[in-house]
């Protein structure tokens, strides 16, 4: 797992943006994982700029999002779906038939997970999948306690999300108690997964999922297993990191080690 540490948000964004846009620049139709909510709102306007200073290009790309709120209709303002229409997608030249975002409204809750899995084998997978994380160390909506085999499903979401959610809506009553979500096995399947995370409220669920065991009661730190995670983090989400010091000297280390790989400068 690569950490890195930045000294604010915008600045963790601004990086993520990089290596989102170097995914596009070298897979023109890439697949990208989606993800909402506060977190992933400074990444995506900095894609959005990227975009209409023709530094990429969004016309091939298929995106998937991770969830949506079961119940919901797709205009609803809250839904997942109106997010990313308000966000992104109508902010940059993506053909909305390329994305797509679990349908809230579906009546085959038995088979619906399995049929929006196959679409993604179907687009051949998801090239960079785009994370945030909850309190508690969710990813997704894989509460506490989600098997981190698990694929996309309906959920029953935990009061403490549904807290967090409330600002959302005019009252927590109307937020929804269940989403369909890809699963953690879902997640861990993409190629290279990028997790942003911000502020001291979120430092203790990323010191866990970084150096905490790996655990279904903090779906994140499945990460930890697999092969291809970036974790941008501004310097508040990474207080409670017992190695934060060994995090800024790795990166540094691979920064210049990116330096050696695109022009052969000999290392010090």
């Amino acid at each position: 797992m690569r950490v890195i540490i930045c000294p604010s948000a915008e600045e963790a964004s601004r990086q993520a943006a990089n290596m989102v846009a170097k995914q596009l620049q070298k897979k023109a139709n890439s697949v990208l994982g989606l993800a909402t909510g506060d977190t992933p709102k400074k990444l995506y306007k900095q894609l959005i700029e990227k975009y209409r200073e023709n530094k990429i290009d969004f016309s091939e790309v298929t995106t998937f999002n991770l969830d949506e709120y079961f119940g919901l209709r797709p205009e609803h303002p809250q839904s997942y779906r109106s997010f990313m229409q308000e966000y992104f997608f109508s902010q940059i030249n993506i053909p909305s038939s390329q994305t797509f975002v679990p349908n809230g409204l579906t009546s085959d809750v038995e088979n619906y997970g399995a049929k929006y899995e196959a679409q993604i084998d179907s687009a051949g997978g998801i090239d960079l999948q785009i994370l945030g994380i909850g309190r508690d160390g969710h990813i997704g909506f894989n509460e506490p306690g989600s098997s981190l085999g698990s694929l996309t499903r309906v959920k029953a979401l935990t009061s403490e999300t549904i807290s967090d959610n409330a600002r959302f809506f005019n009252t927590k009553e109307q937020v929804p108690h269940l989403a369909i979500t890809m699963g953690v096995g879902s997640i861990l399947k993409a190629k290279t997964c990028l997790l942003l995370a911000f502020g001291s409220a979120k430092s203790k669920a990323v010191m866990e999922m970084i150096e905490g065991p790996i655990t279904s009661q903090v779906t994140a730190s499945a990460l930890q297993l697999h092969p291809q995670t970036v974790v941008f983090l501004d310097e508040e989400a990474a207080e409670k990191l017992a190695r934060k010091k060994y995090y800024h000297e790795a990166e540094a280390a691979q920064k210049q080690l990116e330096i050696f790989s695109s022009d052969n400068t000999p290392l010090p």
